[in-house]
């Protein structure tokens, strides 16, 4: 039987396994790695990262991001971070900064102090002040492509929100064919918001999402008016900062600011 040597790393309370798979000898089936993400019977986490080379000049690494249920992902804003700093010790002392390839393009990762600052690509598939009925009467939401699907949702007090009921239901919705994640925002003030997300491919709440943080900000820029950058609090407690420039429909230069630490490594059998 098979030992995989693997860390435990959480961004905000987003948790991920995390392996250094660089000479790419270990080869997880989709069912291996729901196992590996089980909070019963496996080591618990919102999804694996496998830390890959890089077939790129521009990228140190390739990241490989698995949601929970052992599904592929083309992106995960906390999973990035967390990524970052599990490949700094493989990298030189004194870098200051990685980058790294994903299927939703080049990030950059940089290290400032305690915390990781993470360039994300660009957003796509914008979409503000849509209304539908998702089985409760019709609502408005908002929709922005940050590497995965988002759909947000404006609420008057985020702590009553059924995250869980509405987020799956939204989720489902023929609306979204690929599937989306759901962010249920609440706006403070000028500058902090409190975001719950719904996220697919876990299927239920998690305590972060970095890229529903980065939609949640960037939409409340456009649809609320507020400067950037915005402060947002998730439900694990921590607070996140999303900054970005604006030319026109345009965002540029998009980043994603919070803490990533290592919990506890070790091996476990296969």
């Amino acid at each position: 039987m098979d030992s995989l040597p693997f860390v435990k790393m959480s961004g905000a309370g987003n948790d991920f396994v995390v392996i250094d798979n660089r000479t790419l000898q270990h080869f997880l089936t989709g069912d291996e790695i729901a196992w590996l993400c089980d909070r019963h019977f496996g080591i618990g986490a919102d999804g694996l990262l496998a830390v890959e080379p890089s077939d790129q000049p521009t990228a140190d690494y390739r990241m490989r991001y698995y949601n929970a249920d052992g599904g592929e992902a083309e992106m995960c804003g906390n999973g990035a971070r967390c990524f970052a700093r599990f490949v700094q010790s493989m990298s030189r002392a004194d870098a200051q900064r990685v980058r790294f390839i994903t299927p939703a393009g080049l990030i950059t990762g940089e290290y400032v102090g305690e915390d990781v600052r993470i360039n994300l690509t660009a957003p796509t598939e914008t979409k503000v002040n849509q209304r539908a009925d998702f089985g409760w009467g019709e609502i408005e939401y908002h929709f922005m492509n940050t590497g995965v699907p988002h759909a947000v949702v404006y609420v008057p007090d985020a702590e009553e929100a059924e995250v869980v009921a509405h987020g799956r239901a939204i989720r489902r919705s023929s609306i979204f064919p690929r599937g989306t994640n759901v962010n249920f925002v609440q706006v403070i003030d000028t500058t902090n918001l409190i975001v719950r997300t719904y996220e697919r491919g876990v299927e239920d709440e998690t305590l972060a999402c970095g890229t529903g943080v980065v939609a949640s900000a960037l939409l409340t820029h456009l649809v609320h008016n507020r400067a950037l950058p915005l402060s947002l609090k998730v439900r694990g407690g921590d607070v996140l900062a999303v900054n970005a420039r604006r030319e026109g429909d345009t965002f540029h230069d998009v980043t994603l600011t919070g803490p990533a630490t290592e919990v506890f490594s070790g091996e476990i059998k296969l």
